[in-house]
């Protein structure tokens, strides 16, 4: 697949988060490149189909470049404020279906109802335990054939770094390593592959990966 260039709006424009959101850094000089790359590369994995849900929507950052593969763009996050995402994103003529929600429990979705749930760093703030149930409820509600999008950072000395540089401790915030995850993934999903990002410049290695798994 083709990997898309994220479609970035102008930092102020962004609503309906709190001051822990990293939008910012995606305008920052090489860590912002790297930010916009690892979504880029999720995105890139994304098929098009009728219904996408991404969970941990947070600013809505993925919406524009999401909106020219999928019909309805549905989301859930446990703290944006919905209306204002939506006042960002209605009036560039993206519909939105969002609605708070956490990614272990969906009752609100019917089974087979997403041709693509995708989720950027997201699974690493749960618990090592919590991720097959949060993948057998992601399976539940993709249709046959598919497909669970995940991206999530590799924890090493120079990730742990960077966090510093940002002013934040990895410790407090990350609890599922990118093997947890994958692991678990593929526990419950019989056909999946794991793509890996170099850093930039790419002394550091791999630091980012993203899951492409189908049902």
């Amino acid at each position: 697949m083709t990997t898309p260039t994220l479609k970035l709006l102008h930092a102020d424009q962004y609503k309906g988060v709190n001051d822990l959101d990293p939008i910012k850094y995606y305008y920052w000089p090489i860590f912002g490149k790297m930010y916009r790359q690892r979504v880029e590369m999720a995105l890139g994995e994304c098929s098009s189909g009728e219904r996408i849900l991404e969970v941990g929507f947070g600013t809505g950052l993925t919406f524009p470049n999401l909106h020219d593969n999928y019909k309805e763009i549905h989301g859930i996050d446990l703290t944006a404020d919905i209306n204002a995402v939506k006042s960002v994103f209605e009036p560039m003529g993206i519909p939105l279906f969002l609605q708070k929600g956490d990614v272990l429990h969906m009752p609100y979705y019917e089974d087979n109802s997403f041709d693509t749930v995708l989720m950027v760093s997201i699974l690493e703030h749960l618990k090592p335990w919590e991720l097959e149930k949060a993948f057998k409820e992601v399976k539940r509600i993709l249709k046959p054939g598919g497909q669970m999008v995940y991206g999530t950072p590799v924890e090493k000395p120079f990730m742990v770094f960077m966090f510093r540089m940002l002013g934040h401790n990895i410790r407090d915030e990350h609890f599922s390593t990118e093997k947890e995850i994958a692991d678990a993934a593929y526990k419950i999903f019989s056909k999946g592959k794991v793509l890996e990002m170099k850093s930039i410049p790419p002394i550091a290695g791999t630091v980012y990966t993203v899951g492409n798994f189908i049902k």
